[in-house]
């Protein structure tokens, strides 16, 4: 039997699992790529580049020297510029490619989200919302955060004197420490990898006395507790919505994406 060589896009705990079972299949051989935004990524073999590609073209010239037969984009869902190149690169090259796309959170009864597009609009709506924030986006974005300022409140007329403006005060949950050269909101950060437990999140909203979180739409299970534990205690999201994906086959499950590696080595056997 020829073996198969199939490019994962890692990225997620998703990318991590599918690597596993995608190498159990008879006749496939399995590189998983990963863009080394954290220091201690998870390598599961020999068989794992870590670094970019460099583009649309340096992806391409990947995929012909590496002879791939099939390419997942398992990336973060928030990770949009790679899984546009992914696209461009596949049809360049003819590769087959499928996009594994957890679900995104959707909100239910109790839930108190505010939607937003970006975190520049994440920003723009904290100010009066909260005076302290716990913020879950990573630790590249945090640049629009780091300046604002919320209005104090005259306790006497109960009227907001903008002239007295207070700093915000931010938790900051991250893998990594941030790049040295980029601005930090005012406040605490806290060094920590999901999963989380709903008492570990409630226990951290109720000790540093949050009054507001700001996420991303990630979807998944590892952070979601945040969420649960947000509805209990009724603080308010500002829940930063998903790109744009580039358009092709998607499915959802991992069961799926192996189901898919499979139908597709049987069509080129």
């Amino acid at each position: 039997m020829n073996q198969k060589r199939v490019l994962i896009l890692g990225g997620t705990g998703d990318a991590t699992v599918l690597a596993v079972r995608a190498s159990e299949i008879p006749g496939v051989d399995v590189i998983t790529a990963l863009a080394g935004r954290t220091r201690q990524p998870t390598v599961l073999s020999e068989n794992t580049r870590i670094g970019g590609f460099g583009g649309v073209a340096g992806l391409t010239n990947y995929l012909r020297e590496q002879q791939i037969d099939l390419l997942i984009d398992a990336t973060h869902p928030f990770a949009a510029q790679i899984s546009f190149n992914a696209a461009a690169a596949a049809a360049t090259t003819g590769i087959l490619h499928l996009m594994l796309i957890r679900p995104a959170w959707n909100p239910t009864t109790g839930d108190r989200w505010i939607d937003v597009e970006s975190n520049q609009a994440a920003a723009t709506v904290l100010p009066g919302l909260a005076q302290r924030i716990f913020l879950t986006i990573g630790r590249q974005e945090l640049a629009p955060f780091a300046h604002l300022q919320a209005p104090s409140l005259d306790t006497r007329n109960k009227s907001l004197l903008a002239s007295q403006a207070i700093d915000l005060w931010f938790l900051i949950r991250m893998i990594d420490p941030p790049p040295p050269d980029v601005a930090i909101p005012p406040g605490k950060i806290l060094l920590a990898r999901g999963p989380f437990s709903l008492e570990e999140e409630r226990s951290l909203l109720q000790q540093y006395e949050i009054g507001a979180i700001v996420s991303k739409n990630s979807g998944g299970d590892a952070t979601y507790a945040k969420i649960r534990a947000a509805r209990e205690l009724m603080i308010p999201v500002v829940m930063i919505q998903r790109p744009s994906v580039p358009s092709g086959e998607q499915v959802e499950t991992l069961e799926t994406a192996v189901a898919w590696i499979r139908k597709q080595l049987a069509i080129r056997a």
